[in-house]
């Protein structure tokens, strides 16, 4: 279930970095909704209230404007790269019962047998869903999965509702392997038991001579 989010905010009628950063300094962020085909609308959003929502991946906004309403979802965010906040929001308006393309992180759970560990192939996976039904993030167990085992695309368990939408189903999301130092650090051990064992047996032929 995608998280709803509410955001109350103002209609936006200058334009340019001037305005822009007038806003910013008000603690407002300038947004764009765009439609399909149709003229895009211009907002202004809190920077508080904003920051805090972008925190949930696919997150289903109402955003309130004026008079108008919108439901939407994020397409980009745009940040400053010395000061790290938002510098501007483009939403895309989507309507109830409507299914989407959306790209979700990849996260994974539980522990591999061994030495052996998890690592994510592909950060995000791309999945078409409602757009009530969002996922924020997908999550692949890896419990008991052995040296070698790869997770494919075609094989990740996705949510209900959710369809899995990449061009190829057979690309590995997790590869569970122990790395080479552990295997370097399990060999050690054992060479070094090795050593007294020869020089023991080595004593004996020296006492003969």
């Amino acid at each position: 279930m995608a998280t709803k989010i509410s955001l109350t905010g103002n209609v936006r009628n200058e334009f340019g970095k001037g305005a822009a950063r007038r806003m910013r300094v008000a603690k407002l962020i300038p947004a764009t909704i765009y439609a399909g085909g149709a003229e895009p609308k211009f907002i202004a959003l809190p920077m508080k209230e904003t920051t805090l929502s972008l925190r949930h991946t696919n997150a289903l906004f109402e955003l309130s404007f004026g008079d108008e309403k919108a439901m939407a979802v994020v397409k980009d965010v745009q940040k400053n790269p010395v000061k790290r906040i938002i510098e501007h929001i483009d939403f895309y308006e989507v309507k109830a019962g409507e299914k989407i393309d959306v790209e979700v992180p990849v996260f994974v759970e539980g522990t591999p047998k061994g030495a052996a560990v998890a690592f994510v192939d592909i950060q995000e996976l791309k999945v078409r869903a409602d757009v009530a039904n969002l996922p924020e993030r997908i999550v692949v167990s890896v419990e008991g999965l052995t040296d070698g085992t790869k997770v494919f695309a075609k094989d990740v368990v996705l949510p209900e509702g959710v369809e899995l939408d990449v061009e190829d189903p057979e690309e590995s999301v997790v590869t569970v392997e122990v790395p080479e130092d552990a295997s370097e650090s399990t060999a050690a051990p054992e060479a070094a038991a090795a050593a007294p064992a020869a020089d023991a047996a080595a004593a004996p032929a020296a006492d003969a001579k």
